[in-house]
């Protein structure tokens, strides 16, 4: 959101005092930080970083570190502030991603200008911290809220069950939905309770968990309802969202909706969608002949996978589509709120009249695949965008002949392996929800590219084919699975739950962050060979800086989270393992602690005392040196 009316947000901060710089980052709703010094004598004796944020209209506060010292007594303490705040408990990483609500200012944190102020703090030479000197401190101003560019709006949801935030906010036991409930059930309804006997709803489950995403599927949502003269094209392969069929059931009854709904075999034979196929007709408007109009069930050769809402402004003799969401969100309650997953959103006639071009053929054919695939919709070649309100997009729709396929997936591939061959600065960041399965050129490299030595790596898949954490001393890509199963994890941290489902439902590639051209591969594809040629689904690529940026930043955040679970996965033996890592033992004490500190010092889980956590940042063969370098 930008900090003054008419003013474009600020996108990229950055500051230098004396040998530190630091650099701001603009997310969805968050912030990267990034620290740099000029030499490795700056960091000789570092404890870490010391993080302020003073938000908009409010008082200034410290970010908060999960680990402290295990004797904080020992060291320079604000006796104000928590252990764990990091003016006494300083970050001992050279970056960190704040997302306002977590810690402070609850669940509706300010939108606009935030400035960062970041301190180095160092021990003295009895390993005794030193209060906090501003004379080394360097502050950034950066923009924080959602993402908006021009004519461009991008969304994701939080995701995140298996997190101590979950937790903390709903229960380690919370449901998301009722058991054995009915598929319009009132969302106002208790659905559980806390830690700490406080009763919540699902709506305050789902709109913690939807975050951004939500809010902008249910801003167009009632845009369409508000205004009489919007009529709503929709693309639906899951749909069980009971609020958000109820829209739709509504807009059904004044016949000013038409969707295209999935009816692969998980999707009939008595399923959700099925069940709203049937209110959806009975509340329909008949047309002259008495038939019912409005839905249409499909699936292509395979599936009807897009997930799209298309917005058209309509007179008596015109209809003109004005705006048109995608991404990868299924319109349910796992799609929105246990998946990690992205919306885009283009307030653009043209971008929206492509796809209204592809609802129509769907439509008129009933999802024929060999029909789709003899037009000039199914075209390898992308449809590009570019004007002054919207970044350059190439859009390409499926299904595919198989040569139209092999040349999608192919440039692709191309473009991933580009970054593998460049001198240095070289990056790709994922979140793809499989990565075995198919013999998609697309899945292959990125399970090979972390082994790359000259690029900086960051994946995550629920599926991977094979776990590789960050190892120090090492420059190997990081490749994790949000699919993690039961964990145990040691002190200080909460046991999290395990989700039902898929957690990692993203498709998206960033290639190239900071660098000459980034882009940033998203939609509805799975990016598979028989996806391409059997669904009904689209692929972007958005050349744009700021876009990549964001979702740069939502990749760093579900790696860092999954790889420290994948840390402690627990399988039915009792040993902490994950795929391609050495075995690691569950977390056990021979004496019940007195408490969660007393319990993280027996499991060794606190901050060091020494610079040692600095030196692979420093160390030309690991990949933190990478991350530091490129970042800022």
């Amino acid at each position: 959101m930008p900090s003054k009316k008419g003013t474009k947000p600020k996108t990229v901060s950055q500051a230098s005092k004396k040998t530190l710089t630091i650099k701001a980052y603009r997310g969805d709703n968050k912030t990267l930080l990034a620290f740099n010094f000029t030499d490795s004598k700056s960091a000789a004796n570092l404890a870490g970083f010391t993080i302020a944020c003073q938000p908009p209209g409010s008082a200034s506060y410290y970010l908060f570190n999960e680990l402290q010292f295990e004797k904080p007594g020992d060291h320079a303490q604000v006796a104000s502030e928590p252990p764990n705040s990091s003016v006494n408990a300083p970050i001992h990483k050279f970056r960190w991603v704040h997302f306002p609500g977590s810690m402070h200012q609850g669940a509706h944190p300010a939108t606009g200008p935030y400035t960062y102020t970041v301190t180095p703090r160092y021990f003295d030479n009895k390993q005794s911290m030193l209060p906090m000197d501003p004379s080394l401190s360097a502050s950034v101003t950066i923009d924080v809220g959602p993402f908006q560019k021009n004519a461009l709006t991008l969304g994701f949801t939080r995701g995140y069950m298996q997190s101590e935030a979950f937790t903390h906010h709903f229960g380690r036991d919370a449901s998301i939905k009722p058991k054995n409930g009915p598929l319009l059930f009132d969302t106002t309804q208790v659905a559980g309770t806390d830690a700490q006997g406080k009763t919540h709803t699902f709506a305050e489950e789902y709109q913690w968990m939807g975050s951004t995403a939500r809010v902008i599927i249910f801003e167009l949502l009632n845009e369409v309802v508000k205004d009489p003269t919007l009529q709503l094209d929709v693309f639906a392969y899951d749909l069980n969202e009971p609020d958000l069929m109820q829209i739709l059931l509504k807009l059904a009854k004044q016949g000013r909706i038409r969707i295209i709904l999935d009816n692969a075999s998980l999707h009939i034979g008595g399923a959700p969608e099925d069940q709203f196929t049937a209110l959806f007709q009975k509340a329909a408007p008949k047309n002259g002949d008495g038939a019912r109009v409005g839905i249409v069930r499909g699936k292509f050769s395979r599936f009807s996978h897009d997930k799209v809402f298309i917005v058209s402004k309509t007179s008596k003799t015109k209809k003109t589509p004005v705006k048109v969401l995608t991404g990868s969100t299924n319109f349910s309650v796992t799609g929105l709120y246990v998946n990690a997953n992205h919306v885009l959103v283009f307030d653009d006639p043209d971008v929206a009249a492509k796809y209204a071009e592809v609802f129509e053929l769907s439509w008129s054919t009933k999802t024929s695949t060999t029909k789709f695939i003899q037009s000039p919709l199914s075209s390898a070649t992308p449809f590009v965008f570019k004007s002054k309100t919207i970044p350059e997009t190439h859009i390409t729709f499926s299904p595919h002949s198989d040569a139209d396929e092999t040349t999608v997936l192919g440039e692709l591939t191309k473009r991933i392996d580009a970054e593998a061959t460049k001198k240095s600065k070289g990056s790709v960041l994922f979140a793809v929800m499989q990565l075995t399965g198919s013999d998609s050129p697309v899945y292959q490299t990125l399970k090979d590219i972390h082994k790359e030595q000259n690029t900086f790596t960051y994946g995550i898949s629920d599926s991977p084919g094979g776990v590789t954490l960050y190892s120090a001393g090492k420059k190997t890509g990081v490749l994790v699975t949000g699919k993690v199963g039961k964990t145990m994890l040691p002190p200080p941290f909460d046991q999290v739950p395990v989700p039902p489902g898929h957690e990692i439902h993203d498709k998206f590639v960033v290639c190239g962050f900071n660098g000459d051209d980034p882009v940033v591969y998203c939609g509805s594809s799975n990016l598979a060979s028989g996806g391409e040629k059997q669904n009904g689904d689209n692929l972007l690529a958005v050349h744009d800086g700021d876009v990549a940026t964001a979702f740069a930043i939502e990749a760093l955040l579900l790696v860092d989270h999954y790889s420290f679970l994948d840390r402690y996965v627990v399988p039915k033996s009792g040993t902490a393992k994950t795929a391609g890592a050495k075995p690691i033992k569950a977390p056990r004490v021979k004496k019940q602690p007195q408490s969660k500190q007393q319990a993280a010092v027996q499991a060794k889980m606190f901050l060091s005392t020494t610079d040692t956590w600095t030196k692979s940042y420093f160390d030309s063969g690991d990949l933190h040196s990478m991350e530091r370098q490129i970042f800022v």
